[in-house]
């Protein structure tokens, strides 16, 4: 069965060396560049993502080493076009090896970290966008009460809303006129109960 546009679906991550190695800024910038825009040289991914030529290169002969992205083919040295492999990258959130739990823990942090970046200089130019794009972008936060269970269907309702989308990112074709490359993030996780406050009665 031939792999859609972009690889394979999902790129499951389980390597400690895998995961630790992914866990680098310009690397994710890279991984995600290539997901969105196909193909492109290290020269090409430098001028998109204000980087050199010569560290885009390196950092993904590194992705290529676990296998996350791949050489296009068509050309040599730093023309040559490089690919994602998949469309998604995966790894476990619950592991039973420390190392495979500490480098999950790494690079969920550098994504956090990227998240966080993201969001405020969205805010620092907010006011720059036009009025439709303010208005429709998201940001606020809901105290819920959830059993795991429950938490767990909602990530799921929420991935299969998200799927309908999900194509226009590997086939730009399928995107309408005035489509913009929008930043979704999920997140949802149990609060540490605070100190001092007594347990209720189940």
């Amino acid at each position: 069965m031939p792999e859609p546009p972009g690889g394979r679906p999902t790129f499951e991550v389980t390597d400690p060396r895998a995961l630790r190695g992914l866990a680098h800024p310009l690397r994710l910038a890279l991984i995600g560049l290539l997901r969105r825009e196909g193909p492109l040289t290290a020269t090409q991914a430098g001028q998109c993502l204000g980087e050199s030529a010569a560290s885009c290169s390196f950092h993904l002969r590194q992705l290529a080493k676990y296998g996350l992205v791949a050489e296009a083919g068509g050309s040599t040295g730093r023309r040559r076009p490089w690919r994602a492999t998949a469309r998604s990258t995966s790894w476990p959130s619950v592991s039973a090896d420390p190392q495979q739990a500490a480098a999950a823990t790494q690079l969920s942090t550098v994504l956090a970290d990227r998240y966080r970046a993201a969001t405020v200089a969205y805010l620092d130019r907010r006011q720059s966008e036009p009025e439709e794009w303010q208005q429709a972008a998201l940001f606020g936060d809901a105290i819920l009460y959830l059993t795991a269970a429950e938490l767990a269907a909602l990530g799921e309702h929420l991935e299969a809303l998200i799927g309908r989308y999900a194509e226009r990112t590997h086939d730009p074709r399928l995107r309408p006129e005035g489509a913009r490359h929008v930043t979704f993030l999920q997140v949802a996780f149990p609060e540490a109960p605070p100190a001092g406050v007594p347990k209720r009665p189940a």
